[in-house]
C-alpha cells in the first residue's frame, strides 16, 4: 500500500463519519482537559495552528475563544463543518504533511488524532515542519502514538480508517531530536476505546 493509497483511507473515512464522529466528542474529556495547560502558556490573541482539526470541535472552537486559530484538515466534510461551527477560525483544507505556511508563522502547534493516522516513515518530517513553523520559544501540544504498529486497518465508526506510529520512547525521542524540549508526556486512555492510549506531549521549542 502506497504513502497517498494509505491517506485516501483516511480522507474517505473521515468523509464518511465526519457528523458522527462530531456526536463522540465532548470538552470535559481527560485528553481535551490537557488543553488548558497550553492556554496558560499563551498570550490572548497568540497566533495557534490546529493540524488535523477535524470538524473544529471541541478543540479548535476551545483555542478560538482567546487565539487566532487557523485549523487544517484535508478532509472536506470536516473542514465544511468546522468552517460552520467555529466561524471565528480559519480554516485550510490541506494535507497536513504539506503545509506551506512561511516559518515562525505559529506561537502554537496543536494536534489532535492525526498524526497517528499518517504513515509513520512521515513523523520526523512532520515533527520538524511543526518545530520551524513555531516562533522561538513556541509549544506543540501532540497526540501520538503510544505502541508500536506500523501499518493497520481496522473498522471506525463503520468505516474503514488506517493508523501508523510508533511507540511512546520512540515518539518522545523524535520530538527531541527535531529541537523540542519535552515539558511533560503523559499516557491518556482514548475517549472512544478506554483500552486504548495515547501518547499526548507538551513541548518548547528551543
Amino acid at each position: 500500500m502506497t504513502s497517498g493509497s494509505k491517506k485516501r483511507i483516511v480522507k474517505a473515512g473521515y468523509d464518511a463519519i465526519a457528523a458522527q464522529y462530531l456526536a463522540t466528542r465532548t470538552e470535559d474529556s481527560a485528553d481535551v482537559q490537557l488543553l488548558g495547560e497550553l492556554i496558560q502558556r499563551l498570550p490572548r490573541g497568540a497566533q495557534v495552528l490546529d493540524a488535523g482539526c477535524g470538524s473544529g470541535v471541541p478543540v479548535t472552537r476551545i483555542l478560538s475563544r482567546a487565539f487566532q486559530v487557523t485549523g487544517v484538515d484535508f478532509s472536506e466534510a470536516q473542514i465544511a463543518l468546522a468552517r460552520q461551527l467555529v466561524p471565528e477560525a480559519q480554516f485550510v483544507c490541506q494535507d497536513m504533511t504539506e503545509l506551506t505556511f512561511p516559518d515562525n508563522s505559529f506561537d502554537a502547534v496543536v494536534s489532535y488524532y492525526a498524526i497517528i493516522h499518517i504513515p509513520r516513515e512521515e513523523h520526523r518530517q512532520l515533527l520538524a515542519k511543526f518545530y520551524r513553523l513555531l516562533k522561538p520559544a513556541g509549544f506543540v501540544l501532540l497526540c501520538l502514538g503510544a505502541g508500536d504498529l506500523a501499518d493497520d486497518v481496522e473498522d471506525f465508526l463503520g468505516t474503514a480508517m488506517y493508523w501508523s506510529h510508533y511507540d511512546a520512547a520512540t515518539n518522545l525521542s523524535l520530538v527531541r531530536e527535531c529541537g523540542f524540549e519535552v515539558i511533560w508526556a503523559r499516557m491518556i486512555a482514548d475517549s472512544l476505546d478506554p483500552r486504548a492510549r495515547h501518547l499526548f506531549v507538551l513541548a518548547q521549542k528551543h
